[in-house]
């Protein structure tokens, strides 16, 4: 071909974003829940499937007595789901609650669209957050523990939407390979994740002479930003659901010779999937191993007291209730100071569990929640009698400097202390020549 009579090459513009999914939402929660309740749980249902990269085209409700076997809601309106998501041209149906495997395939069969619950949609979140070897390892074990008894709907749908050379076939058989090999993958998962908890472990023991907190709370209330403040370490900090879920732990200096170890964990959030939580054991030994948690609460969300609530019930699943517990109250710059007031009266009234009101923003606000971490630090020191050569200023000084000192008596050339003092202070004072000390018993 002459080379000057080539066809010419259509310009395509590149783009490395992906085309964003049609989203429908579907609420549809039992007579039992508020209204109020109701409108909140479909906004934090919204948010997720903002941070998943959907665009939402339309929302629709039904109130029930109690979910419908074949469909979850009435058959009248999945003829009427049917025809919004047509409408809207939506590729895909998300329900704010957890559907049974014949309930999604029968929503599918009638939709002629992907249907999701809102637990597919937690897990495709993780799935896109997690950046470390556990996490993903993690992630993966839920999701596989989530799809193992939906295969058969799985099945169907790729049929559908991808049937002809190389899919047609023996599908039960199939099917039976497809399950075996999850089962296979999800006992290796388990046994990986398993040795990481036992490393986590030999890691803890090394680290066992520090006081170790560990923040938890409703996910978005500012625990990544918290800890950041607090140590001056950059952290990822995003506003969205689940910015962050691999576990970071660092180290705060406290003032007055005090150190603890602050580890920021996954956040929580209602409806959480009874199967994740199992996966996320490991990380949050972390948490099951501090000796306070830190329960960060976002002061300017109205339902507050809601997602307390839920923060509780996953840490009675969890087995950690029992645990010391601080309640931190953050985003306080996000209200004014009569809102602030009525919120540190309601908190009082309504539980009286001891509490600090901070804005991660303003570094001055953490000072409460320091003093709060050095009072639990000191309350935990050994306490002991130190007596003193008078000349050794350098020996009283660095007991005033990095333990609290709680009485002082002068005696000539002896001076005697009785303070709380850490362990590491202890063991150089013990080898100082000329100094004495005895444990308080």
């Amino acid at each position: 071909m002459d080379p000057e009579r080539r066809l010419p090459i259509p310009h395509i513009p590149y783009t490395n974003e992906k085309p964003r999914d049609l989203i429908l939402l579907v609420g549809a929660p039992t007579k039992d829940v508020s209204p109020r309740e109701a409108e909140e749980h479909l906004e934090e249902l919204a948010r997720l499937t903002d941070t998943a990269g959907g665009e939402i085209v339309g929302v629709m409700r039904q109130r029930l007595e109690a979910p419908k076997p074949k469909y979850y809601i009435g058959e009248g309106k999945v003829l009427e789901l049917r025809d919004a998501a047509a409408r809207a041209g939506a590729s895909l149906v998300i329900f704010d609650e957890d559907l049974t495997p014949a309930q999604g395939k029968n929503l599918e069969d009638s939709l002629s669209v992907r249907v999701m619950d809102r637990s597919e949609l937690i897990l495709d979140i993780f799935a896109t957050r997690a950046r470390t070897k556990e996490a993903k390892m993690q992630v993966e074990l839920a999701q596989l523990e989530y799809l193992l008894p939906r295969l058969t709907r799985m099945w169907n749908h790729l049929s559908r939407i991808r049937g002809g050379i190389g899919l047609r076939g023996p599908g039960e058989t199939q099917l039976e390979t497809d399950r075996r090999i999850i089962s296979v993958r999800i006992t290796e998962l388990k046994r990986k994740i398993e040795g990481i908890a036992r490393a986590r472990a030999t890691q803890r023991k090394g680290r066992s002479e520090f006081f170790r907190a560990a923040l938890v709370g409703y996910t978005n209330a500012g625990k990544s930003s918290i800890l950041s403040a607090l140590s001056g370490c950059a952290l990822f900090v995003e506003d969205r659901l689940f910015a962050t879920l691999d576990p970071a732990t660092r180290a705060v200096d406290l003032g007055s010779g005090l150190t603890a170890l602050v580890t920021d964990t996954v956040g929580f959030i209602r409806k959480l999937p009874h199967h994740l939580i199992a996966s996320f054991r490991a990380t949050l030994e972390e948490a099951r191993e501090a000796n306070l948690l830190l329960h960060v609460v976002d002061a300017a969300h109205s339902g507050w007291e809601e997602q307390v609530a839920v923060v509780i019930d996953v840490l009675h699943e969890l087995d950690l209730r029992d645990k010391p517990e601080l309640l931190v109250f953050n985003k306080i710059d996000r209200l004014t100071h009569t809102e602030e007031d009525r919120l540190r009266e309601r908190v009082q009234a309504s539980s009286g569990d001891p509490a600090v009101f901070v804005s991660a923003h303003h570094p001055a606000t953490l000072e409460p929640l320091r003093e709060a971490l050095r009072d639990r630090i000191r309350a935990q020191l050994p306490r002991v009698h130190v007596y003193v050569p008078a000349g050794d200023g350098e020996a009283i000084a660095t007991l005033y400097r990095e333990g609290e000192v709680l009485e002082r008596c002068d005696r000539g050339e002896v001076i005697a202390l009785t303070a709380r003092v850490p362990h590491a202070l202890l063991g150089r004072l013990r080898q100082r020549e000329g100094v004495k000390v005895l444990e308080v018993a």
